[in-house]
């Protein structure tokens, strides 16, 4: 007889200290963006750039059938990802904020999530728009936007529905077309 467990019990991290993966990316990002500060703060914010995913050789054939969709989800790689601290003031605050409840680019573990408009597929080759990932970033997966499944309309946002939109960016001002970045 299996001993049900108490009420008071808290599930525990189960998994070893050192448990890891390793990832294959699938292709890689082509953007104007060269660094951080370039591109928009989210994806579909500010003007709609184009990008082009190259994909690895072979995987051209998984493309079938996406180009019916308006848009998709790219999950990719922070690359350029600093390290990452368990709060952090995000852009358009004042106040530190828990990691997990921002969008930060400095995460434990670096995975970056875009909604973009799917322009044209020509080979091995996706055409998108309106994205915010940077020149050469490892793309992990392409998943199809689905509105039915992935629009939550009437979703909170916590903390974000108390800002102004679009609000002020604390990470760096333009000043005499040179960025300065806060406190220099």
């Amino acid at each position: 007889m299996v001993k049900r467990p108490s009420r008071l019990t808290r599930p525990r991290y189960t998994l070893p200290d050192d448990q890891s993966f390793t990832i294959k990316p699938i292709g890689v990002v082509h953007s104007p963006f060269q660094w951080r500060d370039e591109a928009p703060r989210q994806a579909n914010v500010g003007e709609a750039h184009d990008a082009v995913i190259v994909l690895r050789s072979g995987l051209q054939n998984a493309l079938k059938d996406l180009i019916g969709f308006d848009y998709c989800w790219i999950l990719f790689w922070f690359h350029w990802s600093h390290g990452w601290k368990q709060q952090i003031v995000p852009p358009r605050d004042t106040v530190k904020r828990g990691l997990f409840a921002t969008r930060s680019p400095d995460r434990p573990t670096p995975i970056g999530l875009s909604a973009v408009r799917l322009v044209a597929i020509d080979g091995p080759r996706i055409t998108i728009r309106g994205m915010d990932i940077l020149n050469g970033t490892p793309v992990l997966d392409i998943k199809p936007y689905i509105p039915a499944y992935d629009a939550f309309p009437k979703a909170k946002s916590g903390w974000v529905d108390g800002l102004t939109a679009p609000g002020p960016d604390h990470r760096y001002t333009v000043t005499g077309g040179k960025r300065k970045s806060p406190g220099g």
